[in-house]
């Protein structure tokens, strides 16, 4: 079945939807899925947001990466979707086709949806970070998010200070360096890449702040506007949790953020 009658059909069923907790709607993609939270017609905005959960192209942390964010972005009148990817095991297209597809469906959807198809973001943890910087950089214009969102992400797979879990499930085992450059997406920056905001933690191990400093440099180059949140402390894979120490602190500094453009 094509994406596009998928979607007008969930389209269709959503626009009776008066709330996000009671409505989600999970639109297959041909094996991957979606599920779509929307906020009331009343206080729809218009923007979008498409998420991609982290877990080192192994796993998916749907919930603190995922649908737990869905309350966030709807009480803020942003339409929100989370994609469930398929697992590229050394074959980059899979996951890579599964959230242009998505961000494809957000915009055809966009007139029942109550979403305005110039405003759709992705949004990106960890490994889904990389996924959600990868579509940034290198998407088609018809598919490319207009912003980022990107929490802790893996955005280098130079083996000096990538995550090697991401590296190889993206990759393989052993990809040539002309495939690493292309895709560690701090060196595919150009003007066209949307806007982002990059959050980590100052003693996350898993995958360096420099990830994110370089990416966000190589954005300041290219004049794409861009802020980058480090905390003192916290780790990594935070998302959503509350227990996270500057929980409040990093939602308030997203939700300035997405109120600056």
């Amino acid at each position: 079945m094509k994406i596009h009658f998928i979607a007008a059909i969930v389209a269709m069923l959503s626009a009776f939807a008066p709330a996000w907790g009671q409505t989600a709607r999970v639109i297959n993609l041909e094996n991957p899925t979606m599920r779509v939270f929307l906020p009331s017609k009343a206080n729809a905005t218009g923007r979008a947001v498409v998420a991609c959960p982290g877990g080192g192209y192994s796993i998916l942390a749907t919930a603190h990466e995922g649908y737990d964010w869905a309350s966030f972005f709807n009480d803020r009148g942003i339409a929100y979707a989370v994609v469930c990817y398929r697992m590229p095991k050394g074959d980059r297209s899979l996951p890579v086709s599964d959230v242009e597809k998505a961000i494809k469906t957000m915009r055809d959807s966009a007139a029942v949806w109550n979403i305005n198809p110039a405003e759709v973001g992705i949004m990106g943890a960890s490994a889904g970070g990389h996924l959600a910087s990868t579509i940034a950089t290198h998407a088609a214009p018809a598919v490319r998010p207009d912003f980022q969102i990107l929490f802790y992400p893996v955005i280098t797979l130079d083996m000096s200070y990538t995550h090697k879990g991401t590296r190889r499930g993206f990759l393989g085992d052993n990809p040539s360096e002309a495939l690493v450059e292309q895709f560690s997406n701090e060196k595919q920056v150009t003007a066209d890449t949307p806007r982002a905001v990059i959050f980590y933690s100052d003693d996350d191990k898993t995958v360096p702040p420099m990830n994110g400093v370089n990416y966000y440099a190589a954005l300041h180059a290219a004049k794409v506007p861009a802020s980058l949140f480090i905390y003192p402390s916290g780790g990594h894979g935070w998302g959503y949790k509350p227990k996270f120490k500057y929980h409040r602190e990093m939602l308030a500094d997203l939700d300035a953020w997405l109120g600056s453009f």
